[in-house]
């Protein structure tokens, strides 16, 4: 069953990586492969909740761009050296594919053969010269095993094509030619005791039975074949092994983590027809038609807690967005076909999600619950944030009995096990929970982080004030903030880049200076961000 990822924002919170987890639990119970992944690191505060209800962290999906190795491509299709040219275009027949990979025993590529290359070979190539195996003039020519002593058999072709007794006396053999003849007992009997290396017997001709016993003796390896001579000539040639004709340029390998723009931008450039495909450790996996290219195989996502190009994944464009569940202002994703995209006017994701369980009928068991109560408890500061709602309250009491916490004191635990900035560097703590919002005006970015200790931040004011000022220049931000909310105060600290000191004061009616307290502001999606794009929209 093909998977569906199910992810938050690229900066994820506790709302989001839970919201993640919880929603992908409930669709597995609906039938759906759906697999929780995160963006990028988790917070402090995400993983208390994790490890205080024992769920393993998602694992990290760095995009959802197409990889070559999303698409349909011919995978197994390879060739080792010790084949023949026959079974070689055998496989090239019968997959319609007119090239195909020569790798060696662990599957690294030697060189690539065409049906243009065995062609060649064909109407240029030099029939007397023989390399291959004996298993391989087996296959090609329908033969039958008289006498085996050698498994590479490697000399000289020669075809008695005039007299017996003037071949005899005329054509000297050794030891390392290969002789294919009818029923010309005296050749036969001369190449035995020349100890050829090889002789084909034609048209299913039994050698006697001295000659036999001299073969043996002499260590002569002989094949017949009910073929007639011109028949078996003919298709000798093809006995060789692949590796005789082997073309080792122009050959172009992709690897199957390669996104799949990349591949198309190159092969513009080399404009080859198939291209081997290997993985990281350059063994190959098969080889793709580089016509057969198409953006059929995008991964399939359930967006939660966002609905931003911005903030979701890299390559969002080349995936497939199936649902879209979220709680925040209606921003710029659009898609090609209808979706479900539910989007409710409460304080987190996770409180839509609860609802999702209800409505369906599916039992929440202890964890899921857990995880849903931490992420609408972090995203509404236990039920103090504006954006609470009579839905939050209600699934944080049903879901704090099912999880079994007291949920003022597990968020509050939480929470300020979150806030703990020790081992931090300044861009960590202002990219803990940062999102961009496009306006009339540029770019902004706006980090938020809670705290139970100003000081952490504000004895470093100077250094946090130079750090936003340059990110915001180096990135052309029209500005950034960071804003400090103090959970025990209920209130919050803002810091800016030098830009947004006018719009910030127009936007919160009030003087505004590095380090400044907003009380009672707590919510940027509510109080922060409307406030903000008012004066710039």
């Amino acid at each position: 069953m093909e998977k569906v990822y199910v992810f938050g924002h690229r900066n994820p919170d506790t709302d989001s990586v839970t919201a993640a987890i919880t929603l992908s639990y409930l669709k597995r119970k609906q039938g759906v492969n759906a697999v929780p992944v995160i963006l990028s690191s988790i917070s402090r505060e995400t993983s208390y909740a994790l490890d205080y209800f024992k769920v393993k962290e998602p694992l990290f999906l760095n995009d959802v761009k197409l990889k070559v190795k999303d698409l349909d491509y011919s995978k197994g299709y390879m060739a080792t050296t010790d084949i023949s040219i026959y079974e070689a275009y055998k496989k090239m027949e019968q997959e319609d594919i007119s090239k195909i990979p020569i790798v060696d025993k662990s599957k690294k590529i030697l060189g690539i053969v065409s049906m243009k290359d065995i062609a060649e070979e064909c109407l240029s190539g030099e029939y007397s010269k023989i390399d291959t195996y004996y298993k391989n003039i087996l296959t090609t020519i329908d033969g039958e095993k008289v006498l085996k002593y050698d498994n590479i058999i490697k000399g000289r072709l020669i075809i008695p094509g005039y007299r017996s007794t003037t071949f005899i006396n005329e054509v000297e053999l050794n030891e390392n030619d290969i002789i294919i003849t009818g029923n010309r007992y005296s050749i036969i009997e001369y190449a035995v005791k020349s100890k050829v290396k090889l002789i084909v017997v034609t048209n299913n001709l039994e050698v006697k039975q001295e000659q036999l016993e001299l073969a043996k003796a002499n260590k002569v390896n002989i094949i017949k074949t009910s073929h007639s001579t011109l028949n078996t000539i003919k298709k000798f040639n093809f006995c060789n092994n692949v590796e005789t004709i082997l073309n080792t340029t122009k050959i172009h390998v992709i690897n199957e983590n390669e996104d799949l723009s990349s591949f198309i931008s190159s092969a513009e450039k080399t404009k080859y027809t198939y291209y081997p495909i290997v993985d990281n450790d350059k063994r190959c996996l098969g080889i793709i038609k580089f016509a057969n290219v198409g953006y059929h195989n995008r991964k399939k996502v359930i967006l939660v807690d966002h609905n931003s190009y911005e903030q979701s994944a890299i390559g969002l464009n080349e995936s497939d967005i199936l649902e879209i569940i979220d709680h925040h202002n209606i921003s710029n994703i659009g898609t090609t076909h209808p979706i479900n995209f539910r989007n409710m006017p409460v304080g987190s994701t996770n409180t839509i999600i609860y609802q999702m369980y209800k409505e369906n009928n599916v039992k929440i068991p202890k964890d899921m619950a857990g995880l849903m109560l931490s992420g609408i408890l972090s995203d509404t500061l236990i039920l103090n944030s504006p954006t609470t709602t009579n839905i939050d309250k209600d699934a944080v009491n049903n879901l704090a009995r099912i999880a079994k916490v007291d949920y003022k004191k597990y968020g509050f635990d939480m929470i300020s096990y979150g806030t703990k900035l020790t081992g931090k560097t300044k861009e960590e703590i202002l990219y803990t929970d940062f999102k961009k919002y496009p306006t009339d005006e540029g770019l902004i970015g706006l980090g938020q982080i809670f705290t139970t200790n100003i000081e952490e931040i504000s004895k470093e004011e100077k250094e946090y004030i130079d750090m936003l000022n340059n990110i915001s220049k180096v990135n052309e931000y029209k500005f950034i903030a960071l804003f400090v909310t103090d959970i025990i105060k209920q209130g919050t600290y803002v810091y800016y880049s030098s830009e947004a000191k006018n719009i910030l004061e127009k936007a919160f009616n009030t003087k505004i200076e590095e380090g400044t307290y907003l009380p009672e502001i707590l919510s940027r999606k509510m109080q922060i961000l409307p406030a903000i794009l008012d004066i710039m929209n």
